[in-house]
C-alpha cells in the first residue's frame, strides 16, 4: 500500500468515467490531497489520477490548485479551520471536495455539521456525491463563487 499521493499508481477501472461525471473533474484539473490516512479510497485517488491525467499532490505542496481532496474525519481537527486552510492554495473559483466516512462508519461527520461549518468557513455545499464505497463527498466553494 502507498505512504502518500505521490507515491501511488494509476490502474485501469470503468471508475474513473463515473467519477468523472460526479465530481466534475477532467483531464488537467490540479488536484491537492489533504488529510491523507491509511483509510483513505486508494481506488478513487487512483481514479481521479486517471481522470486528471498527473498524480494528485500532496497536501504539503505549495501551489494553487484548481481542486482540494480534503479527507475529513470527525476525530480530525477542527473542521472550519480544516475549511479555512484549504482554502489557502484554491484558485479563485476552485472546488473544495470535502470526504467523510458515510454514515455508520467510523469517523462520520453529519451533513448537518458540514452544512453549519461551511459558511463559517466563507464557503457553501452546493452538492453531495457517493464518492466511494466508504466515503460521502460534499461539493463546496467560496461565497463568492456560489453556482
Amino acid at each position: 500500500m502507498s505512504n502518500s499521493a505521490s507515491e501511488r499508481t494509476s490502474s485501469t477501472s470503468t471508475l474513473p468515467s463515473e467519477l468523472g461525471h460526479n465530481l466534475g473533474l477532467v483531464k488537467g484539473d490540479y488536484v491537492q490531497e489533504i488529510g491523507y490516512d491509511d483509510d483513505v479510497d486508494l481506488e478513487l485517488c487512483q481514479a481521479i489520477e486517471t481522470i486528471i491525467g498527473d498524480k494528485i499532490a500532496d497536501g504539503d505542496v505549495d501551489d494553487v490548485f484548481d481542486v482540494i481532496l480534503m479527507w475529513w474525519r470527525s476525530d480530525d481537527d477542527d473542521l472550519i479551520d480544516g475549511l479555512v486552510d484549504a482554502q489557502a492554495t484554491l484558485k479563485d473559483g476552485g472546488v473544495v471536495w470535502l470526504l467523510s466516512p458515510k454514515a455508520s462508519r467510523p469517523g462520520h461527520i453529519s451533513p448537518a455539521d458540514i452544512s453549519e461549518a461551511a459558511p463559517t468557513a466563507g464557503m457553501h455545499v452546493t452538492s453531495t456525491v457517493s464518492a466511494a464505497e466508504d466515503w460521502a463527498g460534499f461539493r463546496l466553494v467560496g461565497k463568492k463563487n456560489y453556482s
